[in-house]
């Protein structure tokens, strides 16, 4: 695995991370019963996949999956400015989750074409779980498409959910969401973050933070 590779790898395993997180909070308060238990199992698969990520840099930088995903200073994070926001309304939400999974399978698309069998591998067993969250991203937006609330957030959310994907996708991105890349402005650095990330990280880390060092869990 070469630097760029990994480097790439970081940042998705930072989104799906986050992404997760965000997605747990929905759990005892989603509006249906059955959204309790999708929302809850899409949280978990995305925090699962960013441990398979994690654990391929991880083997490539010396280090664990553990001290990736919570020992690292949070200006370090790579995640998108998408996936660090804490929405609460359930509109915005399923618009992030269908900009995300979309923006999500075009990476994964790319990513099962890697000449790396690893990589690749990892890629298509991941595409194969992530199928289940576009089939439930697509169903919530068949049923909201029409709703002015919801096609507000889409496009208030759309300039954040280019940077979800390279620059080389993004009008691939744009042209399978029938939106345009011509927004007045470029898409957010993975280096800059919400003034919401610095909470979430102290939430995500916190008991991690609180044992000593060299602990083993």
């Amino acid at each position: 695995m070469n630097e760029q590779d990994a480097r790439s790898l970081l940042e998705i395993a930072d989104d799906e991370l986050v992404l997760g997180w965000r997605d747990s909070e929905w759990t005892g308060i989603a509006p249906f019963l059955e959204e309790d238990v999708a929302f809850s199992s899409i949280a978990q698969n995305e925090i699962g996949h960013a441990r398979a990520l994690y654990e391929l840099v991880a083997r490539e930088h010396g280090t664990t999956a553990d001290e990736l995903a919570f020992d690292r200073a949070p200006d370090t994070y790579r995640c998108t400015q998408l996936v660090e926001l804490r929405l609460m309304e359930w509109e915005k939400t399923i618009a992030r989750h269908y900009l995300y999974e979309t923006a999500d399978g075009l990476r994964l698309e790319r990513l099962k074409e890697s000449s790396d069998p690893e990589i690749a591998g990892l890629a298509a067993k991941i595409d194969r779980e992530e199928a289940y969250h576009r089939i439930h991203a697509q169903m919530w937006f068949d049923r909201l498409q029409n709703e002015p609330r919801f096609t507000a957030a889409l496009q208030d959310l759309w300039l954040l959910a280019q940077a979800v994907v390279p620059d080389d996708l993004r009008p691939q991105f744009a042209a399978r969401m029938g939106l345009s890349t011509e927004s007045g402005s470029e898409p957010q650095s993975r280096t800059e973050h919400t003034a919401e990330f610095p909470e979430l990280w102290e939430e995500m880390t916190v008991v991690r933070r609180s044992q000593p060092a060299g602990t083993r869990w």
